[in-house]
């Protein structure tokens, strides 16, 4: 039997096309139009796709890279997602879930009207959150110096206040990161499958893509797993340290649950702590864990779905830390298990004494030797 394919595209202009297809007339409008739902929904307008050609409408891609059948987040503005953006806003700035808190996005201030509403609110005392994302508004970013580097973040949520005298006033930031993943291979041709089959497909567009699930997988490869953690670790630990600054209500990194699996072999596959307000802390052996925490993980699923679509974003975890906690276990804990015996750092001599031996015959190891290294494995199986 063939083996199924590993990587599809998954979401398309918003929508499910894999492992089953959305249909409705918003869906196909949306895909008609190569409108992204997302970005038009926080800014009230429509607003088409903003990748280019060969990536276009491009949301997420469904890979089984973790052994299992998942969704990995191609694009950021996939995660807009009002509920975890609210999720966000209400914890960076303590306010409690119930509470009455408006979040827009900056653009949306072009509009009087919503800009005479955002004066209101904030005069009346009640909490106003704006953000800034690279389309919506565009990216803050903090400058370089002689000892640091230059850092721009994906989305920064600003509160704004009333200094007394009704005036707007600037108050406290909170940096919102989203991590996206980098795929091997091109989605170009899985693209323009999909552009095709709506063009030529129209009226039974569905149909058509869920019996011929292969247009969606032509050239499409993995993620790059160790790629994206080590691409991200620095600027993770720099802006979760920029989060824990007085003047900063905080950082928080939304991640898929794909992304999280994958981190497990790079941070010592840590246990995680429950908290009891139904959120996890993953902190040091043998430190307490902290109400306030200065970072937040945010770990999300995409809730598959043919017919409630836009699919939901659902949290899975969402997880209290610090960039002192996630360095100590991914520079401390994870290089300790590769070097403890019978480790892969320990069974590195035998398998470049191995691949040497094809050149020097006389390196080979005897029987006595591979006896007792297939003993050693034997036992770290069990």
């Amino acid at each position: 039997m063939k083996k199924e394919p590993g990587n599809f595209i998954a979401e398309w202009f918003g929508h499910r096309v894999y492992p089953v297809v959305a249909e409705t007339p918003a869906s196909l409008q949306d895909q008609a139009a190569e409108r992204c739902p997302f970005l038009t929904e926080v800014t009230g307008k429509q607003t088409k796709c903003v990748k280019r050609a060969n990536s276009a409408g491009v949301c997420t891609i469904s890979s089984t890279s973790n052994g299992s059948r998942q969704d990995w987040l191609a694009c950021p503005f996939r995660a807009l997602d009002r509920d975890m953006l609210n999720d966000a806003a209400h914890r960076l700035f303590g306010h409690a879930q119930g509470d009455d808190v408006s979040i827009v996005a900056v653009p949306v201030l072009e509009d009087k009207a919503a800009t005479e509403e955002v004066r209101k609110r904030v005069a009346d005392g009640k909490p106003t959150i704006v953000y800034f994302q690279n389309k919506l508004g565009g990216e803050i970013s903090i400058s370089p110096t002689d000892r640091s580097p230059e850092f721009s973040f994906d989305a920064t949520m600003i509160e704004l206040l009333s200094d007394g005298s009704g005036a707007l006033a600037v108050g406290r930031y909170g940096v919102f990161e989203i991590q996206t993943m980098d795929f091997h291979g091109t989605y170009q041709k899985a693209v323009a499958n999909l552009r095709n089959a709506s063009h030529m497909h129209a009226g039974e567009f569905g149909k058509a893509i869920a019996s011929h699930p292969q247009w969606l997988c032509e050239k499409v490869e993995g993620p790059n797993i160790a790629n994206a953690f080590k691409r991200t670790f620095y600027q993770m630990m720099f802006k979760f340290q920029i989060g824990a600054h007085g003047t900063s209500a905080g950082c928080i990194l939304a991640i898929p649950r794909a992304v999280w699996d994958s981190w497990q072999r790079h941070l010592g596959r840590p246990d995680l702590v429950e908290y009891g307000d139904g959120t996890w802390r993953l902190v040091q052996e043998g430190n307490e864990p902290v109400e306030n925490p200065p970072a937040w993980i945010y770990v999300f699923d995409v809730e598959e779905s043919a017919t409630d679509t836009p699919n939901s974003l659902a949290l899975w975890r969402v997880i209290g830390t610090d960039a002192a906690t996630l360095s100590h276990y991914t520079l401390d804990v994870a290089p300790e298990a590769a070097l403890e015996a019978g480790g892969s750092v320990d069974r590195l001599r035998s398998q470049i004494t191995l691949r040497l031996s094809k050149y020097l015959p006389e390196l080979a190891p005897t029987k006595a030797r591979i006896k007792k290294a297939a003993a050693g494995a034997g036992q770290m199986t069990l």
